[in-house]
C-alpha cells in the first residue's frame, strides 16, 4: 500500500483487467493487469489488486485491502452440497493476501459467509474453506490449510504448512506450530505443536508482545498449571479444575475467557497435552 497522505485519489484499472460494470468500486481503487472482478462485487477505498487476481460472488473487500497475484477471492466452496445459492466472503480492512491463496465463499449449511477480519496477514498458498471466520489481527503463514467452518480468534498465529480440521476452532492469541494437524480446539493463548497438535503450554511470546503484565502472565500460568497438571495420574476431570480454577483465577479477564472457551459448545474437543519432551519442559517464563 503507499503511505498515508499518498493515497491515490482516481480509480486504475488496467487495459487487460475484466471488471463488471455492475461491481461497486469505491475510490483509488487499482486494478491490475489480468485480473477479474464480478458483478456482486464490492470494492472498497484504495483496495489493491495487483495482477491476475480474480475476485467472484458476492464479495465485500474493505478499504485498503491488497491482494497479490495468482489469488482467487469468492468462488464456490470445495462442498458437493453447494448449488449454486448466492452465499458471501467478507475480507476487512487492511488484510493483506499474498501470492495464490484461496478464500472460497459459504454456504447454505453453514453462516452463509466466509469472514476475514480486520488487519490479518494471510501469506502465500494459504487455503481458506467455506464458513470460515477469521478475527482480526490473525496471521496466516505459508501454506496453511484449513477446512470448512474453521474459527479462529483475534491475533492468532497459524504457522506454515499447519492443516485445521473441519469446524475447529482456535482462541484468541494461540499459536499452532508449524507442520501441526490441529483435529480440536485450541484454548485462547495456547500453544500447541506436534504432528497431530498437543498443547505445549501458553503462548508466552505472544502474551508479551501484547503488552501483558508481568503479574498476570504469572497468575495465568499458574491457572494453567492447575487446569492441566503434569501427574499423569488422572485424579480429577477437567470440569472439575475448570471450577477449581474459576475460584481462584476467575477474576483475571484472560483466565475466564479461556474457562468460557472450554465450556462452550464444541463439534471437536479440546486440545490435550501430550506426554512428549515438549510438555515435560518447564513453561517458559
Amino acid at each position: 500500500m503507499p503511505a498515508p497522505g499518498h493515497l491515490p485519489k482516481e480509480t486504475e484499472i488496467h487495459p487487460t483487467a475484466l471488471v463488471d460494470p455492475q461491481a461497486s468500486l469505491g475510490q483509488g481503487v487499482f486494478i491490475g493487469p489480468w485480473c477479474v472482478v464480478g458483478p456482486h462485487v464490492r470494492l472498497g477505498d484504495h483496495v489493491r489488486l495487483h495482477a491476475s487476481v480474480m475476485v467472484e460472488g458476492h464479495t465485500v473487500l474493505e478499504d485498503g485491502v491488497e491482494v497479490y497475484p495468482f489469488t482467487t477471492v469468492g468462488y464456490p466452496p470445495q462442498d458437493l452440497k453447494y448449488k449454486n445459492e448466492p452465499t458471501r466472503c467478507h475480507i476487512g480492512a487492511r488484510t493483506i493476501v499474498r501470492e495464490s491463496v484461496t478464500i472460497h465463499r459459504g454456504t447454505a449449511q453453514g453462516a452463509g459467509e466466509t469472514y476475514i477480519g480486520r488487519d490479518c496477514l494471510i501469506m502465500a498458498n494459504a487455503h481458506i474453506a467455506h464458513d470460515c471466520v477469521l478475527g482480526d489481527g490473525v496471521i496466516i503463514v505459508n501454506n496453511v490449510v484449513m477446512g470448512g467452518h474453521v474459527t479462529i480468534g483475534e491475533q492468532a498465529r497459524i504457522m506454515g504448512s499447519a492443516a485445521l480440521h473441519q469446524f475447529v476452532r482456535i482462541g484468541r492469541g494461540a499459536v499452532v506450530g508449524g507442520l501441526c494437524g490441529v483435529e480440536m480446539d485450541v484454548i485462547p493463548y495456547g500453544s500447541v505443536l506436534g504432528n497431530r497438535a498437543r498443547l505445549v503450554g501458553l503462548n508466552w511470546v505472544g502474551l508479551k508482545r501484547a503488552g501483558v503484565e508481568a503479574g498476570e502472565i504469572q497468575q495465568m500460568r499458574l491457572a494453567f498449571r492447575e487446569l492441566y497438571p503434569r501427574a499423569s495420574g488422572g485424579e480429577t476431570v477437567l470440569g472439575e479444575r475448570v471450577s477449581v480454577v474459576r475460584q481462584k483465577y476467575g477474576h483475571i479477564a484472560r483466565v475466564a475467557e479461556m474457562l468460557r472457551f472450554m465450556e462452550s459448545p464444541t463439534r471437536r474437543g479440546l486440545t490435550r497435552p501430550g506426554r512428549g519432551a515438549a510438555w515435560e519442559k518447564d513453561d517458559e517464563g
